[in-house]
Protein backbone atom coordinates (compact mmCIF):
# COMPACT_ATOMS: atom_id res chain seq x y z
CA UNK A 1 0.00 0.00 0.00
CA UNK A 2 1.10 3.36 -0.93
CA UNK A 3 2.64 5.93 1.92
CA UNK A 4 0.68 9.13 2.61
CA UNK A 5 3.14 11.49 2.99
CA UNK A 6 0.70 14.97 5.33
CA UNK A 7 3.67 17.03 6.31
CA UNK A 8 2.71 20.26 4.01
CA UNK A 9 2.61 22.65 7.48
CA UNK A 10 -1.35 22.90 7.19
CA UNK A 11 -2.56 19.58 8.38
CA UNK A 12 -4.93 18.99 11.53
CA UNK A 13 -5.68 16.04 13.83
CA UNK A 14 -9.63 16.42 14.26
CA UNK A 15 -10.08 13.85 17.39
CA UNK A 16 -13.69 12.67 17.26
CA UNK A 17 -15.95 12.22 20.60
CA UNK A 18 -13.79 10.14 22.56
CA UNK A 19 -15.87 10.63 25.71
CA UNK A 20 -16.63 7.89 28.92
CA UNK A 21 -19.98 7.42 27.33
CA UNK A 22 -18.86 5.98 23.91
CA UNK A 23 -16.42 3.15 25.93
CA UNK A 24 -16.80 0.43 28.11
CA UNK A 25 -18.60 1.60 30.69
CA UNK A 26 -20.63 4.10 29.49
CA UNK A 27 -24.37 4.30 28.51
CA UNK A 28 -23.49 4.03 24.83
CA UNK A 29 -20.17 1.69 24.79
CA UNK A 30 -18.20 0.99 21.95
CA UNK A 31 -16.20 -2.08 21.81
CA UNK A 32 -12.79 -1.13 21.70
CA UNK A 33 -13.31 2.42 22.69
CA UNK A 34 -10.47 2.80 25.20
CA UNK A 35 -8.22 1.27 23.23
CA UNK A 36 -8.72 3.96 20.83
CA UNK A 37 -8.21 6.44 23.53
CA UNK A 38 -4.94 4.94 24.43
CA UNK A 39 -3.81 4.62 20.74
CA UNK A 40 -4.77 8.47 19.95
CA UNK A 41 -2.49 9.20 22.79
CA UNK A 42 0.25 7.49 21.88
CA UNK A 43 0.28 8.57 18.00
CA UNK A 44 0.05 12.24 19.32
CA UNK A 45 2.35 12.09 21.56
CA UNK A 46 4.87 10.62 18.89
CA UNK A 47 3.76 12.50 15.51
CA UNK A 48 2.17 16.02 17.03
CA UNK A 49 4.93 17.65 15.13
CA UNK A 50 3.25 16.31 11.95
CA UNK A 51 0.07 18.70 12.54
CA UNK A 52 -0.39 22.31 12.57
CA UNK A 53 -2.96 21.78 15.19
CA UNK A 54 -4.93 18.89 17.22
CA UNK A 55 -8.29 19.87 17.69
CA UNK A 56 -10.85 17.46 19.27
CA UNK A 57 -14.51 17.54 19.22
CA UNK A 58 -17.14 16.21 21.56
CA UNK A 59 -21.02 15.61 22.07
CA UNK A 60 -22.77 17.49 24.72
CA UNK A 61 -26.16 17.34 24.91
CA UNK A 62 -28.51 18.99 27.07
CA UNK A 63 -32.39 18.11 25.51
CA UNK A 64 -31.51 16.50 22.29
CA UNK A 65 -35.50 16.20 21.25
CA UNK A 66 -36.18 12.91 19.09
CA UNK A 67 -32.25 11.94 19.73
CA UNK A 68 -32.73 10.22 23.07
CA UNK A 69 -35.69 7.50 23.70
CA UNK A 70 -35.85 4.97 26.19
CA UNK A 71 -36.72 2.31 23.16
CA UNK A 72 -33.65 3.45 20.69
CA UNK A 73 -33.12 2.11 17.23
CA UNK A 74 -29.49 2.74 17.55
CA UNK A 75 -29.42 4.17 13.75
CA UNK A 76 -31.46 7.47 14.80
CA UNK A 77 -31.90 7.55 18.34
CA UNK A 78 -29.92 6.58 21.10
CA UNK A 79 -30.07 6.17 25.03
CA UNK A 80 -29.64 9.32 26.77
CA UNK A 81 -25.31 9.80 26.75
CA UNK A 82 -23.13 12.78 26.79
CA UNK A 83 -25.24 14.72 29.02
CA UNK A 84 -23.91 18.08 29.82
CA UNK A 85 -22.29 17.91 33.58
CA UNK A 86 -22.29 14.34 34.19
CA UNK A 87 -19.00 12.22 33.94
CA UNK A 88 -20.26 10.65 30.64
CA UNK A 89 -19.49 13.86 29.10
CA UNK A 90 -16.30 14.01 29.59
CA UNK A 91 -12.85 12.87 27.86
CA UNK A 92 -11.86 9.17 28.97
CA UNK A 93 -9.38 9.95 30.96
CA UNK A 94 -6.76 7.55 28.72
CA UNK A 95 -7.00 10.34 26.23
CA UNK A 96 -4.53 12.31 26.80
CA UNK A 97 -3.72 14.71 23.86
CA UNK A 98 -3.72 18.75 24.83
CA UNK A 99 -5.95 19.62 21.84
CA UNK A 100 -5.14 22.86 20.74
CA UNK A 101 -9.15 23.89 20.32
CA UNK A 102 -12.24 21.64 21.70
CA UNK A 103 -15.78 21.72 19.49
CA UNK A 104 -18.56 20.80 21.89
CA UNK A 105 -21.76 19.99 19.19
CA UNK A 106 -25.29 18.63 19.99
CA UNK A 107 -26.92 20.84 23.20
CA UNK A 108 -30.44 20.82 22.33
CA UNK A 109 -30.19 18.59 18.98
CA UNK A 110 -28.86 15.71 17.20
CA UNK A 111 -25.34 16.30 15.95
CA UNK A 112 -22.92 13.87 14.14
CA UNK A 113 -19.99 16.38 12.52
CA UNK A 114 -17.58 18.04 14.05
CA UNK A 115 -18.32 20.82 11.76
CA UNK A 116 -21.57 21.22 13.71
CA UNK A 117 -19.36 22.30 16.80
CA UNK A 118 -18.01 25.07 18.15
CA UNK A 119 -15.38 26.22 20.57
CA UNK A 120 -15.72 28.27 23.51
CA UNK A 121 -15.15 31.81 21.43
CA UNK A 122 -18.59 31.04 19.21
CA UNK A 123 -16.00 29.86 16.40
CA UNK A 124 -17.22 26.50 14.41
CA UNK A 125 -14.55 24.10 12.96
CA UNK A 126 -14.63 24.97 9.72
CA UNK A 127 -13.99 29.05 10.58
CA UNK A 128 -11.11 27.60 12.73
CA UNK A 129 -9.27 25.55 10.10
CA UNK A 130 -9.90 28.42 7.41
CA UNK A 131 -8.55 30.62 9.66
CA UNK A 132 -5.61 28.96 9.99
CA UNK A 133 -5.17 27.99 6.02
CA UNK A 134 -5.54 24.08 6.56
CA UNK A 135 -5.68 22.37 3.49
CA UNK A 136 -5.66 18.65 5.21
CA UNK A 137 -7.28 16.54 7.92
CA UNK A 138 -6.94 13.81 9.70
CA UNK A 139 -9.74 12.36 11.54
CA UNK A 140 -10.03 9.70 14.59
CA UNK A 141 -11.57 8.75 17.01
CA UNK A 142 -15.33 7.40 17.69
CA UNK A 143 -17.58 6.30 16.29
CA UNK A 144 -16.19 5.14 12.58
CA UNK A 145 -19.93 4.96 11.83
CA UNK A 146 -21.53 8.09 12.85
CA UNK A 147 -19.32 10.95 14.09
CA UNK A 148 -15.82 9.82 12.74
CA UNK A 149 -17.91 9.25 9.05
CA UNK A 150 -19.71 12.50 9.54
CA UNK A 151 -16.93 14.90 10.45
CA UNK A 152 -15.08 13.49 7.53
CA UNK A 153 -17.80 13.97 5.34
CA UNK A 154 -18.03 17.72 6.41
CA UNK A 155 -14.61 18.28 5.94
CA UNK A 156 -14.37 16.97 2.24
CA UNK A 157 -17.40 18.15 1.03
CA UNK A 158 -15.81 22.00 2.46
CA UNK A 159 -12.58 21.07 0.55
CA UNK A 160 -10.30 19.51 2.83
CA UNK A 161 -8.33 16.96 1.47
CA UNK A 162 -9.61 14.42 4.45
CA UNK A 163 -7.81 11.13 5.47
CA UNK A 164 -9.60 8.75 8.19
CA UNK A 165 -6.44 6.86 10.84
CA UNK A 166 -8.36 4.18 10.46
CA UNK A 167 -6.44 2.21 13.06
CA UNK A 168 -7.65 5.12 15.15
CA UNK A 169 -11.39 4.50 15.54
CA UNK A 170 -13.94 2.16 16.66
CA UNK A 171 -17.41 1.52 14.92
CA UNK A 172 -20.35 0.86 16.43
CA UNK A 173 -21.35 -2.19 13.88
CA UNK A 174 -19.08 -3.70 11.17
CA UNK A 175 -22.25 -3.42 8.99
CA UNK A 176 -22.75 0.44 9.10
CA UNK A 177 -18.48 1.22 9.04
CA UNK A 178 -18.07 -0.80 5.86
CA UNK A 179 -21.70 1.22 4.52
CA UNK A 180 -20.16 4.46 5.25
CA UNK A 181 -16.64 3.87 4.26
CA UNK A 182 -17.70 2.64 0.64
CA UNK A 183 -19.32 6.39 0.71
CA UNK A 184 -16.49 8.44 2.22
CA UNK A 185 -14.25 6.84 -0.25
CA UNK A 186 -16.20 7.17 -3.28
CA UNK A 187 -16.16 10.78 -2.10
CA UNK A 188 -12.48 11.05 -2.19
CA UNK A 189 -12.13 10.15 1.47
CA UNK A 190 -8.71 8.55 2.33
CA UNK A 191 -8.73 5.49 4.74
CA UNK A 192 -5.15 4.83 6.09
CA UNK A 193 -3.67 3.41 8.81
CA UNK A 194 -1.37 5.49 10.95
CA UNK A 195 1.61 3.45 10.43
CA UNK A 196 1.13 4.33 6.57
CA UNK A 197 2.06 7.54 7.32
CA UNK A 198 5.47 8.59 5.65
CA UNK A 199 8.00 8.40 8.31
CA UNK A 200 5.32 7.11 11.03
CA UNK A 201 5.49 4.00 13.87
CA UNK A 202 2.18 2.42 14.76
CA UNK A 203 1.27 4.09 18.73
CA UNK A 204 2.66 1.32 21.17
Amino acid sequence: MEEVDPVSGSTVLIVTDVQRDFCPGGSLAVEGGDEVARRITAWVRDHRDVYAAVVATKDEHEAPWHHFTDEPDYLNTWPPHCVVGTPGADFHPDLQCDPDAVFAKGRFRAAYSGFEGADAEGTYLESWLRDRRIDDVHVAGLTSDYCVAATAWDAVHAGFRTTVLQDLCAGVSPATTDSVRSELAAADVAFVDSDRIVGAKRPA
